[in-house]
């Protein structure tokens, strides 16, 4: 049966689960095929569309039998953007799929064999819950294909959006997200018009010319707050033209409080910016979790699920287990939001951040709380760890790397140090266990507890706490 598996063949295939990455997978004949939107429990039609030694990857024609936790997908744009990978699936079996996923990770990645993980903390909201977005400008906007079959003025090429999924270089018209708020779609949408008719051309990744590059929308969910911050190359007499569109979104958009722009002449595909000016505004948002109030910045890093973070402290505050004597570091600290929100349960706290912007926004948070028992550290943490040695051995590290992971030279840095215990904070499951693996000598790993902070897309957070060997 397996040699009816080649390229271009037409197959009946059982859905079986839903793989680590966001794929559902399917086998013939214990041959692995993986599908690009497919519900665990449908019998579908596919065809192949690569064949590899040890698995072939297809793509659904029809569904023949549907599932129990299949659910119509509410947004136009599911299937050509990649925003969301799973918003045809009930929300309940995602949550299932998703904890699946830490254990595998961790009992294979890691060699930490069976591993009880808690029952996954599900988010409040499962739409509109995202309080920061980013989308491109592109001048060969990715068509419909009802639009294929019409002669499309070179005008309308013009788009501003997310990528087509999988594609880097093609991005699809958004108008309307169920991840951010509808007031935040509004904008996107305004903003796609000025610049369309601005005379001023979109970014073009393979050239490298064009002048409108990223729109960032950042929202505090708590106070209503909106920080835009748009990022252009740096063409000449420009200016003008943005301050026109800050002008006229501030009278349209009365919950827009800080407006930046910034001009990147990098050719990488990274919203950022080389320097920025604040058009109108503070230059930042501020938001609160609980009783604490935060000031985020454009560049700094907030957790983008604003009220499932407060479920996502608690735990890492749960695991931690603190007694009021502690020493923590709070490593890839960002604005500080996690060692503000633990600081009143410990002696005191040493953040350490890259991003020099996010550190004078924790600086300024601990003002802005009155709290005088932290400390945050700007660098590169692999280098500044040292630093904070100076003050001693803590009793809990708390560590919340970016997808990557923490940087080998982190690792052994902690391995030096030996804390009491470290609380592991990953968005990244393949990564969170390959650090796992590095320390399992030193520690024991005790609870593991996912929390969801991205419904619909394979993502999520999980923390683990590791106890150092007597």
């Amino acid at each position: 049966m397996v040699e009816r598996i080649a390229k271009g063949a037409e197959i009946e295939l059982q859905v079986d689960k839903l793989a680590f990455g966001g794929k559902a997978l399917s086998r013939m004949d214990g041959f692995v095929v993986f599908l690009d939107r497919a519900v665990p429990g449908q019998t579908v039609k596919a065809r192949i569309a690569k064949k590899k030694k040890n698995y072939a990857e297809a793509r659904v024609l029809e569904t023949i039998s549907q599932s129990p936790a299949y659910r119509p997908a509410v947004c136009p744009h599911f299937g050509v953007c990649g925003g969301c990978f799973w918003q045809d699936i009930a929300y309940e079996e995602q949550l299932f799929w998703k904890k699946a996923h830490i254990a595998e990770c961790l009992e294979h990645i890691a060699r930490a064999g069976e591993i009880e993980t808690g029952a996954i903390i599900a988010s409040p909201e499962v739409f509109h819950y995202r309080n920061k977005m980013e989308f491109t400008f592109s001048d060969r906007r990715w068509l419909l294909p009802e639009e294929l079959e019409q002669d499309v003025e070179q005008q309308s090429l013009f788009g501003l959006g997310l990528h087509v999924r999988g594609l880097f270089d093609k991005v699809l018209n958004i108008d309307t997200c169920f991840l951010q708020s509808p007031d935040a779609s509004g904008i996107l949408r305004e903003v796609r018009q000025w610049a369309k008719t601005s005379g001023l051309p979109a970014y073009r990744v393979r050239t490298h010319e064009g002048f409108w590059r990223f729109l960032v929308i950042r929202e505090a969910k708590s106070t209503g707050q909106m920080l835009l911050h748009l990022i252009t190359s740096g063409t000449p007499r420009a200016e003008a033209t943005i301050d026109r569109l800050a002008e006229h979104l501030r009278s349209r958009f009365p919950r827009i409080t800080t407006f930046l722009h910034s001009i990147s002449d990098k050719k990488s595909q990274v919203a950022l910016g080389d320097s920025s000016r604040v058009l109108f505004g503070p230059g930042y948002i501020e938001e609160k979790l609980g009783e604490l109030r935060f000031r985020i910045s454009a560049h700094s890093f907030f957790q983008t699920n604003t009220r499932a973070a407060l479920e996502l402290y608690e735990t890492i505050a749960r695991l931690a287990a603190f007694d009021g004597s502690e020493k923590v570091w709070d490593l890839y600290c960002g604005t500080g939001s996690i060692g503000l929100y633990i600081a009143s349960r410990v002696k005191n706290v040493i953040g350490i951040e890259l991003v020099e912007e996010a550190v004078r926004d924790a600086r300024e948070n601990c003002l802005i709380n009155d709290i005088g028992n932290c400390t945050f550290l700007g660098g590169d943490l692999k280098n500044v760890i040292g630093k904070a040695s100076e003050s001693g051995r803590p009793d809990v590290v708390i560590v919340d790397p970016p997808r990557a992971g923490m940087h080998p030279k982190v690792v052994g840095s902690l391995l030096e140090t030996l804390p009491e215990r470290i609380i592991a904070v990953s968005c990244n499951p393949a990564s969170l266990a390959r650090d796992a693996a590095l320390l399992l000598d030193a520690y024991d790993m005790g609870q593991v507890q996912p929390v969801d902070l991205f419904p619909h897309t394979p993502h999520l957070e999980c923390v683990v706490r590791f106890d150092r060997k007597k």
